[in-house]
């Protein structure tokens, strides 16, 4: 009898565990634009950011009208299912770019293996050209992040409020 409580309470606390809220370790309030042909959002948010994943927000007249998780597997966004980063790049941005690129937008990291980065001051900017898929200009600098592939029609810009 003792060893089926312990048992039960175990499991009990498993499932407990694993339905609690996720904890970041930084979060930072931003002014988020997400335009792709099929989605436009701009607005006021937040990003979420722990070791395996980002979780951004956009909010306009106090609710949310976009969620965005990113983990290390997949992308999870309020309008569609969660799918492999491979399959949403390929639904909602280009098939052509790389399975982490939409996760080191919102971390402000280099894309495609640091490939045209130009270091500046307080930051970086990129430009890769990839002729008839994509020509990305990217900067990361001043607190601000900006993303534009002018092939594929795709504006993403962050602006950190600290």
């Amino acid at each position: 009898m003792n060893f089926k409580r312990t048992f039960s309470i175990f499991i009990m606390g498993f499932l407990l565990s694993a339905c609690a809220s996720k904890e970041y370790v930084q979060q930072n309030s931003a002014y988020i634009m997400f335009k792709t042909p099929t989605f436009k959002y701009a607005d006021m948010g937040f990003i979420y950011e722990n070791e395996e994943e980002i979780k951004i927000e956009i909010y306009g007249t106090g609710q949310a009208l976009m969620s965005l998780e990113i983990s290390e597997t997949s992308v999870c966004m309020s309008l569609l299912e969660c799918m492999g980063k491979r399959d949403f790049n390929q639904k909602v941005l280009s098939a052509m770019y790389p399975e982490d690129l939409l996760e080191n937008i919102f971390r402000g990291r280099a894309l495609v293996h640091g490939m045209g980065l130009e270091k500046k001051g307080d930051g970086f900017t990129q430009k890769i050209v990839k002729k008839d898929k994509y020509n990305i200009d990217y900067s990361v600098l001043n607190q601000q992040i900006i993303f534009r592939d002018t092939i594929n029609s795709i504006l993403i810009q962050v602006k950190k409020q600290y």
